[in-house]
């Protein structure tokens, strides 16, 4: 298949590349930036992306759409309005090109994420669970609106939960303060927490696109959600460091504001579309992504 990625030099986006080119499908990528970093993916062809500008999808056969704006960072009102921003205005141009496409890709995988449940308890969520409050959750649906009016015979909405990778993501600044021993759990610990290994992150859209019967939200994290206290410990055991430290919840408000609900809200999500359609994982457990991840 010719696969269109935009963010394709991002988190995600670069190990999407690297496992489709390795796959065999042609991948054209998508980039921000106007100077396309042809020496990343030489064996990809490379488009111009603008939030400005609908995107050229002629002869794609699917188009995955992950560019957007770092959630990471403190959520001041700019802040957000460019999280915001660059999700709905970045989706909209996608849906335009791929209207222009004739014949239109079959497919569109559009990012998003579990903050489109909100806070839930200790509740088990699955894809047809309700949306939640706040920020994100807002953010996410919209998000979602967007990409569904895409003409193609199928979208997906990746609904991801915290992404696991080496060197990016959220891990490139827990990684380090575990590993210097000043780890531990955050507010009451017990809030559930919903993780995927980046490169089981990539591995579901490629899943996506293959298989016909996958549409609709699809929740991009592993089988088993763990509880903070959990995560802390599974982490702390990897780096080989004690985690006795503990950030009170109004802490981690004070000094974060709306961004603590990252780390606070409790989020028990279950990947029933991905192993109802037989994704199989390469890291389907914390233990093994976090030793993958902190070991090295």
């Amino acid at each position: 298949m010719k696969i269109g990625i935009t963010g394709a030099t991002g988190f995600i986006g670069s190990e999407l590349t690297r496992q489709a080119l390795a796959a065999g499908h042609e991948v054209v990528c998508f980039s921000r930036n106007g100077s396309p970093r042809k020496n990343l993916f030489p064996d990809a062809d490379w488009r111009t992306f603008s939030i400005d500008t609908p995107i050229d999808a002629s002869g794609l056969d699917a188009v995955v759409h992950l560019a957007g704006e770092s959630i990471l960072g403190l959520w001041t009102a700019a802040k957000k309005e460019r999280i915001r921003k660059s999700r709905i205005e970045g989706t909209r141009r996608v849906v335009e090109g791929i209207a222009a496409a004739t014949p239109a890709p079959s497919v569109l995988v559009s990012g998003s994420a579990i903050g489109f449940y909100g806070n839930g308890g200790d509740r088990e969520i699955t894809e047809g669970s309700p949306k939640g409050k706040g920020f994100l959750a807002d953010v996410a649906a919209d998000w979602e609106a967007e990409a569904a009016k895409a003409a193609c015979a199928r979208v997906v909405f990746l609904r991801s939960g915290m992404v696991l990778g080496r060197g990016a993501g959220a891990m490139q600044w827990i990684a380090p303060v575990f590993k210097a021993g000043l780890g531990g759990k955050l507010g009451s610990g017990q809030q559930w927490m919903s993780a995927i290994h980046v490169n089981d992150a990539a591995g579901m859209v490629l899943h996506a696109i293959g298989s016909p019967s996958v549409s609709g939200p699809l929740n991009a994290v592993m089988p088993q959600p763990i509880r903070n206290i959990e995560f802390t410990r599974v982490v702390a055991a990897s780096a080989r460091r004690p985690a006795i430290f503990a950030v009170p919840a109004f802490v981690l408000q004070l000094v974060l504001g709306d961004l603590s609900h990252l780390v606070l809200d409790s989020q028990r999500v279950l990947p029933v579309r991905a192993t109802e359609s037989g994704y199989r994982y390469q890291f389907p457990d914390l233990a093994t992504a976090v030793a993958d991840v902190v070991r090295r």
